[in-house]
C-alpha cells in the first residue's frame, strides 16, 4: 500500500527540494513527467559514497511520487567512459589488465571468474541489486548503448558545428587554478568522493591540437582506444579524420554515420541534460568550484537548449571501519557490503535524516550496535506519535517508498543483542533460537523467522566486521586459581548471583540481577535507583562485572551480561561460577 506524505509543519530537506523540482518542472515542461538524474561510472566497485549521487535525487524522486506526480528518476551508467587504471584490490585483476587502458568500460574483459560479459557489466550489477534491495526506482540508461546506437547523433553534430562557442566558455576556465584537492584522512577514517568512479571524475574538456579545438573523441578503430587526436573536420560533408597516438591507426569517417566515439565529459553531461530535460541533479564538492564540469556545464547546456538541473552540492559519507573490505580504493565499501551488515531501512535513513550538505558516517565497527539503538528508539517514538516533525519524516522515507513498505523484520530485538547471540553461538541455529527465546518469558519467541533478516545481518557482521581476537569464547572450565583467590565479598557476590538466576532468567531479570548484587552487598535494596546510591556503588559494579566476564570468558569485556548469561546457560554459569 503507497506510504502517503506527512503533513507536517516543519518540512524536510527532501519536502524542500521537491517543492523546488515541481514549481521548476512546471515552469520548464508543463504538463510533462518530472525528470531527476544521477551518473555512476562502473570504473570500479561503486561505493557508498557514489550512493549519495543516487539517494539524494531519489529521495526527492520518491517524495514528488508520494504527491500524486509522475516522475522519471534516470541513472546513466557511464559504461561509454574510458578505462582509466587497473583499481586495487579486485579479485581476478592483475597488472595485465593495464593493456586496456583507453578501451570503453564495455570494451574491457570483466575480473576474471566473473560470469559478466565485461568489465561495466561486471560492477553495474551488485550496485543495480544493492538499489533494488533499497526501493530505488529508476530508468537505467547506458551510454555505451546510447552512442554506439546513434542516439546521441544529431548532439554530436550540433556540438561539433558549434566547436567554437563551447571552445570560447571553456577557456574562460583553463587558465584558473584548480581548487585543491581535499586530503583524504586514513582508510579507517576514510572519506568516500562520490565524484571518483563516475565520470565527472576526469573533469575532461578535450584539448585544441593543430587543427583547431575539437569536442569529440573517437575510439580508434585499430586498437579500440581513445588515444586518439582529432586532425580534421568538415562541417559540411561531416568528414573527420583522426589519427591514434597509441597505434599509429589513421581513419576518416563521415560524423553522420560514424557511432564509435563520444563528448567530452565537460560538454557530455550538459548535452545530456538537455536531451533528457533534466530538472534536478546533485552534483559532489568538487563539481561545484569555478571552472568544474557542473559550473562549466552550466554556461555550455545553452548551446544544446536547454537549462543546468538545480540541485544540492553534497558533501562526503564516512566511514568508520573497514575490516576485510576491498575495492579500487583498497578497502572502501560498497551499498552491497553495508546491506550484508544493515536492513534497508536503516541505511536509507542514514542518508535520509541529513542535508545533502551535512557528511557522515556509516559505521561498521562496534557503533553500527550504537546507530541500531538509535533507530530503534526513533522507530519507537514515531509509533508512540511523540516524535519531532523532521524525524518523522527522514523515517517515513527510511521504511518505504511511495510504492509501499520495505520489508521489515516482524520482531526486531536490539541489534546488540542479536550480535552477541550470533557471537556466543557461532551460527548454531538451535541455540539461538534458545538464548532468544528465554529473553522474554511472557513472550518467548517460536522461530529464528520472527528476528530475520535482522539476525542474519548481526551474524554477518559478526563474521566479517570482528576481529577473531575480539570474538567471544566461553571457558571450557571453571579458572579454579581466580576463584580460589576471592574474598570473601567475592565470594558472597557470586553466590547472590548464583541464588537468584532461576528466578531472574529473562533478559530484564537478569540486567535486574547482575545490576542488584553490588547494591544489595553495599545494603541497599536492588531496585534503589542510580540517584538513591553513592557514587561507590558504581565502581563496585564494575569490578563485579569485571570478575563475571575473566570467570566466564576469560577476559575483563565481553557482550553484555545478560545476553551472555543466557546464552552460557544456568547450569554452565553455576559450574564456571564456583558451585
Amino acid at each position: 500500500m503507497p506510504i502517503v506524505a506527512q503533513s507536517t509543519e516543519t518540512t524536510d530537506w527532501v519536502s524542500r527540494f521537491a517543492d523546488e523540482v515541481i514549481e521548476e518542472s512546471e515552469r520548464r515542461a508543463p504538463g510533462k513527467p518530472v525528470v531527476v538524474a544521477s551518473g555512476l561510472s562502473p570504473s570500479g566497485p561503486i561505493h557508498l559514497g557514489n550512493l549519495r549521487e543516487v539517494m539524494t535525487p531519489h529521495l526527492v524522486a520518491d517524495e514528488i511520487r508520494r504527491r500524486g506526480h509522475e516522475v522519471r528518476h534516470l541513472i546513466s551508467w557511464d559504461d561509454y567512459d574510458r578505462y582509466r587504471k587497473v583499481p586495487n584490490g579486485v579479485a581476478g585483476v592483475d597488472a595485465g589488465w593495464a593493456e586496456h587502458i583507453g578501451k570503453p568500460l564495455t570494451s574491457v574483459p570483466a575480473p576474471a571468474g566473473s560470469s559478466y560479459p565485461n568489465w561495466a557489466e561486471h560492477f553495474k550489477a551488485p550496485m543495480a541489486e544493492a538499489l533494488a534491495a533499497l526501493g530505488v526506482e529508476f530508468d537505467g540508461i547506458s551510454q555505451t548503448a546510447q552512442y554506439t546506437s546513434g542516439v546521441y547523433r544529431e548532439q554530436i553534430l550540433h556540438a561539433m558545428r558549434h566547436r567554437g562557442d563551447i571552445d570560447a566558455v571553456l577557456d574562460q576556465y583553463r587558465t584558473k587554478k584548480a581548487p585543491a584537492k581535499k586530503q583524504q584522512k586514513a582508510v579507517d577514517e576514510a572519506e568516500l568522493e562520490a565524484v571518483e568512479g563516475s565520470g565527472a571524475a576526469a573533469e575532461d574538456d578535450g584539448s585544441a591540437g593543430s587543427a583547431g579545438y575539437f569536442p569529440y573523441k573517437p575510439y580508434c578503430g585499430g586498437c579500440g582506444k581513445d588515444f586518439t587526436t582529432v586532425t580534421a573536420y568538415d562541417d559540411d560533408t561531416t568528414e573527420l579524420s583522426y589519427t591514434c597516438d597509441a597505434c599509429g591507426f589513421t581513419e576518416t569517417v563521415r560524423l553522420s554515420e560514424f557511432n564509435r566515439g563520444k563528448l567530452v565529459w565537460k560538454v557530455d553531461w550538459p548535452m545530456r541534460w538537455a536531451y533528457e530535460g533534466v530538472v534536478f541533479e546533485p552534483s559532489g564538492v568538487d563539481h561545484s568550484s569555478p571552472g568544474s564540469s557542473f559550473q562549466v556545464g552550466g554556461e555550455i547546456v545553452s548551446i544544446f537548449g536547454g537549462e543546468r538541473p538545480i540541485g544540492p552540492m553534497y558533501a562526503f559519507v564516512g566511514i568508520s571501519g573497514m575490516a576485510k573490505m576491498s575495492s579500487s580504493k583498497g578497502g572502501v565499501p560498497t551499498p552491497a557490503d553495508a546491506l550484508q551488515i544493515m536492513e534497508p531501512q536503516l541505511l536509507r535513513w542514514l542518508y535520509a535524516r541529513r542535508r545533502p550538505n551535512q557528511s557522515f558516517k556509516i559505521a561498521f565497527d562496534q557503533e553500527i550496535q550504537r546507530l541500531y539503538d538509535e533507530w530503534d528508539k526513533l522507530d519507537a517514538k514515531v509509533a508512540a506519535g511523540s516524535s519531532l516533525p523532521a524525524d518523522i519524516a527522514a523515517h517515513s522515507r527510511a521504511v518505504g517508498t511511495a510504492a509501499g513498505e520495505l520489508p521489515r523484520t516482524p520482531r526486531p530485538l536490539p541489534y546488540r543483542t542479536l550480535a552477541s547471540v550470533a557471537d556466543i553461538t557461532s551460527g548454531d541455529q538451535t541455540q539461538a533460537l534458545r538464548i532468544l527465546s528465554e529473553l522474554d518469558p511472557a513472550d518467548p519467541l517460536v522461530s529464528l523467522d520472527a528476528v530475520r533478516p535482522r539476525l542474519d545481518k548481526a551474524e554477518a557482521w559478526i563474521n566479517t566486521q570482528v576481529p577473531a581476537e575480539q570474538r567471544t569464547v566461553v571457558r571450557d572450565e571453571p579458572d579454579a586459581e581466580l576463584l580460589k583467590s576471592l574474598d570473601e565479598q567475592g565470594r558472597e557476590s557470586l553466590r547472590l548471583l548464583r541464588d537468584g538466576l532461576a528466578d531472574h532468567w529473562s533478559l530484564d531479570g537478569l540486567s535486574h540481577l547482575v545490576y542488584g548484587v553490588p547494591k544489595i552487598q553495599a545494603g541497599f535494596s536492588p531496585d534503589a535507583t542510580p540517584k538513591e546510591l553513592p557514587p561507590e556503588i558504581k565502581t563496585a559494579q564494575r569490578a563485579f562485572f569485571a570478575l563475571l566476564y575473566h570467570l566466564l570468558v576469560g577476559r575483563d569485556t565481553g557482550p553484555r551480561l545478560p545476553t551472555l548469561l543466557l546464552a552460557v546457560g544456568q547450569d554452565r554459569v553455576r559450574n564456571l561460577l564456583g558451585e
